[in-house]
């Protein structure tokens, strides 16, 4: 009984400091929740919002009939974009909800056997990105045109349409970079390989009523991001280093309370690490390593983009070969290396389900959300992060060496105007 009355009394006086001090607790105890809804609320729902108020615009890019270079230019291509990033106060944080920077997305697209190369961006950075692109391919067309993802219906899967659909994801840590286009190269007469051809060839086989579509949605990363801590932990992995981790304040008063006691009494001996007399780290490394090691620091020595990369298969019922699936993916597993990173579908995003409890249901309920995502070009779940290079490699418009008829090119090669051109 006395158990029973001592509960009731240390509950009584837990609700009378509630009463009597709500003013403080609550305030503090919602302050991460209200902030997490507030920021949803501003950046999705408020009129004029960050992510809502942009006007957008779809290009297409025909490149050029003859290209000579290789996916280097690209390279230069995404680093130009970085030119977007700029800081944002506070107030631009907390009323428009400007907590990342402006988004690009660019997509590889096979229609019944056509390649398209399409650059969704904002209609304020529209002459920008045309001069990036002018700036390296001179001769290449650029044309707005329409959002091909609007004239398909608002739903699928349907009883017209179907659609396999995945997100993709890294297999390793994000400074180790995937097989990159300067690994694409011919062992006996040097030539570099476009990994493009693989990729455009599976495109060209579509038939009537088949689409692939690729996407790559991309946020520039601020220069710094290579400095944060889980990028120092992979090299300090990779160099055999032991990171020093601080204490903080809490850890240094834990560690003067705990030897009090033992003070009065003794003198207190601190702890010592003996110093290990290693091999220089050449030395240490077998070649393998080596060759890691120099990859990943040239990886985080470039821009970088957080990136959104998904694939979405879709096509007619009374056509869609979900054997196409197999080919593109397979075609994308060129630039897996395993000695370095890879990516694969991720299964949270995945259209299929794992056991027999309601299938179909659940596999529709996927199919439509990763189809809406990609006309929205959302950038919910799995994040990838790449270098200028990696996506140079990913996306970039095929040389010369590339024949195949599905890739639609410019006529001719465009020149300039006459100087002496009268005008009117």
């Amino acid at each position: 009984m006395n158990n029973v009355s001592d509960i009731f009394v240390v509950v009584r006086a837990f609700g009378s400091a509630v009463a009597n001090f709500w003013w403080a607790i609550f305030p503090i105890a919602f302050f991460y929740i209200f902030k997490l809804l507030w920021i949803d609320y501003v950046a999705v729902y408020m009129p004029g919002s960050w992510l809502t108020s942009p006007k957008w615009t779809v290009l297409e890019v025909f490149p050029p009939r003859e290209i000579e270079k290789g996916p280097k230019l690209m390279e230069s291509f995404f680093t130009g974009l970085t030119g977007v990033l700029t800081t944002f106060d506070v107030l631009a944080e907390y009323t428009k909800g400007a907590f990342w920077h402006d988004r690009f997305s660019m997509e590889l697209v096979g229609e019944e056997g056509k390649i398209h190369f399409y650059i969704r961006t904002q209609k304020k950075h529209r002459n920008m990105v045309e001069a990036q692109i002018y700036a390296q391919y001179p001769d290449a067309e650029i044309v707005e045109v329409e959002d091909y993802t609007q004239k398909f219906p608002k739903i699928i899967p349907n009883r017209n349409w179907d659609l396999w659909g995945s997100d993709f994801d890294f297999v390793g840590p994000a400074p180790y970079p995937i097989k990159t286009y300067d690994k694409f190269e011919e062992t006996v007469t040097g030539e570099m390989i476009d990994p493009m051809a693989a990729t455009t060839e599976v495109l060209g086989t579509l038939g009537p009523g088949q689409h692939i579509w690729l996407q790559y949605v991309l946020q520039p990363l601020p220069e710094g991001w290579n400095l944060d801590k889980a990028q120092k932990a992979v090299l300090d992995k990779l160099t055999g280093r032991t990171a020093v981790e601080s204490l903080g304040l809490g850890g240094h008063l834990l560690d003067v309370f705990s030897n009090l006691w033992a003070g009065l009494f003794a003198p207190v001996e601190f702890k010592t690490t003996p110093k290990k007399e290693e091999a220089p780290l050449e030395f240490r490394l077998s070649p393998m390593e080596k060759e890691r090691l120099k990859a990943v620091e040239e990886n985080l020595g470039k821009n970088s983009f957080k990136t959104k990369m998904r694939l979405v298969v879709l096509g007619r019922r009374e056509t869609f070969d979900k054997a196409k699936v197999s080919a593109f993916v397979g075609s994308l597993k060129q630039f897996n290396d395993i000695n370095f990173n890879q990516f694969k579908p991720e299964n949270v995003s995945k259209t299929y389900a794992s056991d027999k409890i309601f299938a179909e249901r659940r596999i529709a309920f996927r199919q439509r959300k990763i189809y809406d995502r990609y006309r929205r070009r959302n950038m919910d779940g799995a994040l990838m992060v790449f270098s200028t290079k990696e996506l140079a490699t990913l996306y970039h418009f095929p040389d010369m060496g590339v024949k195949s008829p599905a890739i639609i090119r410019t006529e001719s090669k465009l020149g300039a105007a006459p100087a002496n051109l009268p005008v009117e």
